[in-house]
């Protein structure tokens, strides 16, 4: 009986076994002959270089067409427009590479119910060989989070996820380049100012701005670097109606002046012009028709005073140590200079804490404010030389009551120097000293 049993279960287990082999080998093509009504195929496959037009179409507005004009898109219509070429490079990577989220129907017959019988939204995309594809978008999903889509002459329907309609359904607006000028920061070689505050005139040389105009003075290069900044990334503000964003230039001309700012790189100079009208600021750009609403804070960094941009630091010689250090007061004399790992005074080795307590308190001061008088008969003479022995700077203090004040050597500047840094400087210099001797070996 057990070996009757044993070989009724091993033919069973072969049966199962052929079933599952037939059904392992024929599932495939069955699956292959009815695909999925799940799938998600992609809408477009493009080359985002082959791209040489876009129209938009939306209703209750007109059509805007996009073309490109070597390397760079503008817009031609409904008016000429430069083009905000970010926007467009992240429309086209969405266009180039367009997926759905889902195929709804193979064959839509009833286009009226997703909405793309007469859609929101269309966008004819043409290639160079002027090959045109139409993407239509209809209404949303019912549940959210998406857009019904099809391409015009295809009977699928398709479901899009609602971040690439937000891609591509673009304003006017939104496709403008709003810059209002558009020379590069790092390019920028002089910038002018005339305002409130009088004219102010700042040039680049190397790494550095200066000071020209109202006299040569020196200027605090980031502060200057980031007024350049703001004027660059100075942006029309294009919220609210066409008419509170925008005025024409006869109605811009009736405004109170605020300011004219030049900037010159080195192929052209581009102008700006601000006006008030009651609370808002407009600007015209030597780059753009029209005059343009702009937020206030562009005319704060423009109201700033002279004092504002100049350079405070008595010392440029910054975060790297000078390779040579004189200094001098009534009461003592230092000529340290670097060697090795070490610094030295006339061949003695100083203690090294001291010595750089000394740099960094020289490095620090800065003036509270500059002022026209007070410099006397100098308290304290120091000479720095540094990157290389390529700069070198002087500078006297003296004291004015219980102020110091300093000047800088070929600098008419005089520089009141900021709290008890000049208390601290004499502090510091009496607290050089020479190294230690080395301990000597135990016996």
């Amino acid at each position: 009986m057990k070996i009757r049993g044993l070989l009724i279960a091993t033919a069973i287990l072969a049966v199962l076994t052929g079933f599952l082999y037939w059904s392992d080998h024929h599932k495939p093509s069955a699956q292959a002959a009815k695909p999925e009504a799940d799938a998600a195929p992609s809408i477009l496959k493009l080359d985002e270089n082959s791209i040489t037009q876009l129209e938009l179409k939306k209703k209750d507005a007109p059509p805007i067409l996009l073309t490109k004009n070597g390397s760079n898109w503008k817009i031609t219509e409904p008016k000429p427009f430069a083009a905000d070429q970010a926007t467009i490079s992240t429309m086209l990577s969405t266009i180039a590479s367009l997926n759905s989220d889902r195929l709804v129907e193979d064959k839509g017959t009833g286009l009226q119910r997703y909405g793309l019988a007469s859609p929101a939204f269309e966008l004819d995309v043409t290639e160079k060989d002027n090959k045109t594809q139409c993407l239509l978008l209809g209404d949303n999903t019912p549940a959210g989070g998406g857009v019904y889509a099809a391409l015009a002459g295809d009977p699928r329907v398709f479901t899009l996820a609602e971040y690439h309609k937000t891609a591509l359904d673009k304003t006017l607006n939104d496709l403008r380049d709003k810059r209002l000028l558009t020379v590069s920061p790092d390019k920028v070689s002089r910038l002018e100012i005339a305002g409130k505050n009088g004219d102010i005139e700042f040039a680049h040389n190397k790494d550095e701005w200066q000071i020209i105009k109202p006299k040569p003075m020196r200027a605090d290069t980031l502060a200057v670097s980031e007024l350049v900044s703001k004027l660059t990334d100075a942006r029309m503000d294009l919220s609210g109606s066409d008419k509170a964003a925008m005025k024409s230039d006869s109605t811009f001309a009736k405004d109170a002046p605020v300011a004219t700012v030049k900037l010159t790189d080195e192929s052209s100079t581009q102008l700006l012009q601000i006006r008030k009208a009651k609370d808002l600021y407009y600007a015209k750009s030597s780059q753009v028709d029209g005059a343009y609403k702009v937020d206030s804070s562009l005319v704060d960094s423009l109201n700033k005073k002279l004092d504002d941009f100049r350079n405070k630091k008595l010392f440029d010689f910054g975060y790297s140590d000078p390779a040579k250090l004189e200094i001098h007061n009534s009461a003592k004399s230092y000529s340290l200079i670097r060697g090795g790992e070490g610094w030295w005074d006339n061949g003695k080795k100083m203690d090294e804490d001291s010595v750089q307590s000394l740099i960094s308190t020289l490095r620090d001061l800065s003036a509270e404010k500059f002022v026209d008088s007070g410099f006397a008969t100098p308290e304290i003479e120091t000479t720095i030389t540094s990157d290389d022995g390529k700069t070198v700077e002087k500078a006297e203090i003296s004291k004015s009551g219980s102020n110091y004040i300093a000047k800088r050597d070929g600098d008419s500047t005089l520089y009141q120097l900021a709290g008890q840094s000049g208390d601290n400087l004499l502090k510091v210099l009496n607290g050089l000293k020479p190294a230690s001797a080395p301990a000597k070996p135990a016996k």
